[in-house]
């Protein structure tokens, strides 16, 4: 039992969610009200009256039907949603987290006391306590039945382009040559599976085979890619992109109606298939953590804890990303590390230990689906695990530096196009920019054997070493295999080496320019994959460079004898995995889940030193070129309110430099008992705030708290429908006892709808220490002081916009609340 300062004589427990109003006031016979005082079991209110000793006594069992039973200068109620609305947020506003997590604590309080009053409440009690773990298996469930339905139909779909199983249609190429007895396949292709050409009873070789096939290559990605942009213009325009800068906004505390939707779940899902399929230098890894979130978000409203309290289902929605990760890649602890480190704003040991159990059930799942038809749920499985000489050290660290650069110079070029985009009229195409994208891609593509391959194919291909059963050119060396079982040679490389090398540059240049020309169209694409990819060819390329050294020079000290065996000391396609990782570290700026994701994605757990190492030397390559990774960019880009928690405020201003309004400007306040409905109302219409201090005086400018505009605006409708007597020149009052007023409608009391905790500062505050504020406590708004009379307010929105100033950028590209 707490003493509560703000209420005189009252004895009532902090904790109960009731509102309750000054002792002095009225019943509804008239009897001034003496004394409110909760009996020690917290089951009954006394509330002692003038002219009479006795005590009127609301029990515990009765409250349910006093609840919400309005005395004068009295009120018991249930919370105050009783308000329809209330502690909701509109569409492009930012969250109030402390406002949040508040009124949680509040109701789990309210839980934790009614356990002990019935078998029910204890139930009741259990589920709330169990909700969030429920909530999250549903979301791993769900998330690797997705995932593997469209890991299935992408399959499926971007084997379509080059032909197809005549004996079941709905077989990929792979599982249609399971049942093929021959031993060797022509280009993976077997008898029982059709390309084109065969299908029009043509050859499989020869100029006018090619033909049909390239058309049949153009024409299939084109469909799709048709289909995939037309699906998200007519009926999910969020669906498009990547959609992890917006889950970042999203978590730091923005809300965006309809991006986490239903909608935007089923069309982003089959959308993404058939951008996959078409061939585009893109891939489905990031729509994923898109695809994740949205099944958080929908399932959380089962349990209306998370549902109902933006803050909370913050919680659900970054478990979300860890599976989306976690089964876009078979990388379930890489999936809770990148939601760590990438995407959560607030993320407390709570939200880890659920994110770990999230990834693990989804990755459990899509292990059992098994959809890509081997033992290995991850995708780039590497057999290799030789170790590697200490002297390699270099051409990884070197692979990290070139791919820092290239990641810069992607991400440059790429927000160049994207900004034109925006600004031109080729925003008003997005349908025939996605078109023109994919016919060009086709066309450019289909020649180059490498080019034409699913981008993983090609990944996989690069990851690997070579072996007896490889029949690519990478692996044309002059090698002689006997036994099967001995170790492969260091060899000469043969003349379809050299060609595969320069098939892989024009690739490598290709895949490039075509990324950044796709990344940002408006049809669901990834970023993941095209990384992977140009590192991987970058990397392979000197991994090969490197072999042939140690072929040529075995005895120098550099390879310290380790290469004079005979045996092949250098692994080419390790090279390609430290390739693709100091690429993608370029360009999302990870490091701690990239090497996870890496060595999970691979299988090669001994290679994390050079992982690690190249990682490192891209982060830094890449952060001293330019200042953001390729999500960060695009925040910025599109204007959200996202303020970075990694960046370092060195400015020296104050609090009273950013504040709104500027000095000798009128600040809109509301009074706490002198003002009417009439002129609340006009204060609404006049000004566009979010919301509004309540001070005791216009001429004392003392505080007394905070209202929201929504929660005013819920608040006097709800009156007017429900309340008798109030109109226009009713006084509104944010305190409990009414000033002395002779006759006149009643006075409408809006204190519970009245933050009477506000953040507040002075005005001599440094914005260091606010920015850290804003950051740390999620603040929407805090107020400035001066000798406790109110001067200003500042939100969000001015704190980003002085740090752009600050940062000689244009403050006006902060678009949102």
């Amino acid at each position: 039992m707490e003493k509560d300062p703000l209420r005189g004589n009252a004895s009532i427990p902090m904790s109960y969610p009731a509102t309750y109003q000054a002792v002095g006031g009225q019943l509804e016979n008239g009897q001034q009200i003496r004394t409110v005082s909760l009996s020690s079991d917290d089951d009954m209110i006394d509330i002692t009256t003038t002219g009479t000793t006795t005590e009127r006594s609301i029990h515990g069992e009765e409250l349910g039907s006093h609840c919400g039973v309005q005395f004068i200068g009295l009120q018991v109620s249930g919370d105050s949603d009783d308000i329809p609305g209330i502690g909701q947020y509109e569409d492009f506003h930012t969250i109030d987290w402390q406002r949040d997590i508040a009124r949680d604590r509040m109701r789990h309080r309210y839980i934790i006391k009614k356990k002990q009053d019935s078998i029910c409440d204890l139930i009741k009690g259990a589920h709330d306590a169990w909700s969030g773990w429920v909530c999250v298996l549903f979301v791993g469930l769900v998330t690797g039945v997705v995932a593997g339905v469209i890991d299935i139909g992408a399959s499926w779909m971007s084997d379509l382009k080059y032909g197809i199983c005549p004996e079941a249609f709905w077989l990929n190429r792979e599982q249609c040559c399971w049942s093929s007895n021959e031993t060797t396949f022509d280009n993976g292709n077997c008898s029982q599976w059709w390309t084109w050409p065969e299908v029009f009873s043509q050859s499989r070789e020869g100029v006018g085979p090619y033909i049909i096939s390239y058309l049949f290559y153009i024409v299939w990605a084109l469909m799709f890619a048709a289909l995939s942009a037309a699906l998200v213009r007519m009926f999910a325009p969020y669906a498009c992109g990547s959609g992890i800068p917006e889950i970042k906004t999203i978590l730091s505390g923005f809300i965006i109606r309809g991006y986490l939707g239903k909608w935007t779940l089923i069309i982003k899902s089959v959308g993404i298939m058939l951008a996959v399929s078409a061939g585009l230098s893109l891939g489905k890894e990031g729509p994923m953590v898109h695809i994740a979130c949205c099944i958080g978000n929908i399932l959380s409203y089962l349990f209306p804890k998370y549902g109902r309290n933006e803050a909370k289902k913050r919680e659900i929605l970054s478990a979300a990303a860890a599976a989306g990760v976690s089964v876009a890649f078979g990388a379930p602890i890489g999936g809770v590390l990148f939601s760590l480190e990438e995407v959560s704003y607030y993320f407390p040991l709570k939200t880890l230990w659920r994110s770990f159990f999230c990834a693990l059930v989804a990755a459990f799942i899509l292990r059992s689906i098994n959809p890509f038809g081997n033992e290995h749920s991850v995708l780039f499985y590497v057999e290799y695990n030789k170790p590697w000489i200490f002297f390699e050290l270099v051409p990884f660290v070197a692979l990290g530096i070139i791919g820092g650069m290239v990641a810069t110079l992607f991400i440059k070029a790429n927000l160049y196009w994207c900004r034109y985009r925006k600004v031109s009229k080729l925003g008003q195409y997005p349908v025939t920019e996605v078109l023109v994208v994919a016919v060009v891609t086709a066309v450019i593509a289909y020649p180059n054997p490498y080019t034409r391959m699913n981008t993983s194919q090609l990944i996989f291909l690069l990851f690997s070493q070579c072996g007896v059963s490889n029949s690519d050119n990478l692996c044309d060396y002059n090698r002689n295999f006997t036994d099967v079982n001995s170790a492969i040679e260091i060899a000469a490389a043969g003349p379809g080496v050299y060609k595969a090398v320069w098939l892989l540059v024009l690739a490598l240049v290709f895949k490039l320019v075509a990324t950044i020309f796709t990344f940002g169209f408006k049809a669901p694409c990834g970023l993941f994959i095209p990384s992977l990819c140009l590192g991987a060819i970058m990397g392979r390329i000197v991994g090969i460079g490197m072999e042939q050294l140690a072929y040529n020079y075995p005895h120098i000290w550099l390879f310290s004898g380790e290469c004079s065996t005979g045996d092949d000391c250098i692994t080419p396609g390790l090279y390609a995995m430290v390739g693709a990782a100091a690429v993608l570290g370029g360009v999302t700026r990870m490091t701690v889940s990239l090497v996870v994701i890496m060595f999970e994605l691979t299988g090669g757990v001994r290679y994390i030193v050079p992982l690690m190492a190249a990682a490192m030397a891209s982060k830094w390559v890449g952060d001293a070129l330019g200042r953001q990774g390729i999500y960060d960019a695009h925040i910025e880009l599109n204007g959200y309110p996202f303020l970075d928690s990694k960046e370092e405020f060195a400015h020296t201003s104050l609090a009273a430099d950013v504040m709104q309004p500027k000095h000798n400007e009128p600040l809109s306040v509301l009074t706490q008992d002198s003002m009417t409905v009439d002129d609340v109302e006009t204060l609404l219409k006049e000004t566009e705030h979010n919301g509004f201090p309540v001070v005791v005086s216009r001429e004392s400018q003392y505080l007394v708290g905070f209202v929201l505009r929504r929660d005013l605006n819920l608040a006097i409708a709800n009156a007017k429908r429900t309340l008798e007597g109030i109109c226009g020149q009713s006084l509104v009052l944010f305190v409990n006892s009414a000033p002395p007023q002779a006759t006149g409608p009643p006075p409408l009391k809006l204190k519970k709808i009245l933050d009477m905790a506000p953040i507040t500062m002075t005005d001599q505050t440094p914005m260091e220490t606010v920015v850290d504020m804003f950051r740390k406590l999620g603040l929407r708004q805090t107020l400035v002081t001066h000798n406790g009379r109110l001067l200003g307010v500042i939100t969000k929105k001015d704190v980003l916009r002085h740090v752009k100033q600050m940062d000689n950028e244009d403050p006006n590209s902060v678009l949102f609340n």
